[in-house]
């Protein structure tokens, strides 16, 4: 029994983390378009900017499914469920970040 408490409060612990980073994220996304736009000119490349907000977008999903799993507490198989896309997504959308971060530094895009 107290290692089903245990469990239960770390998986609580967890999606209150991805919920307020991803919420973070979306927000230093959207500082980054900002920038590389006032700052860039016509230097600033608009695949980067395309890609970033779609990275938005996904951290906005990830934060909007983490909310959704911490209202649920009484089903507890649809709350297991958006909890497990929204850190799936989490770790998708924070891997598409350093891609595109090493894509910009290297002036790929």
């Amino acid at each position: 029994m107290p290692q089903e408490v245990s469990k239960s409060f770390v998986e609580l612990d967890l999606t209150i983390h991805v919920f307020t980073v991803s919420a973070t994220l979306v927000g230093v996304c959207l500082t980054v378009i900002g920038i590389m736009r006032h700052l860039g000119g016509a230097r600033a490349s608009h695949y980067g900017q395309e890609l970033i907000a779609v990275d938005a977008f996904l951290f906005l999903i990830c934060c909007i499914l983490s909310y959704m799993a911490l209202k649920m507490r009484n089903h507890i198989n649809r709350k297991r469920l958006l909890t497990n896309i929204a850190d799936y997504l989490f770790i998708g959308a924070l891997s598409l970040m350093a891609v595109i971060c090493g894509l910009i530094v290297y002036e790929i895009i």
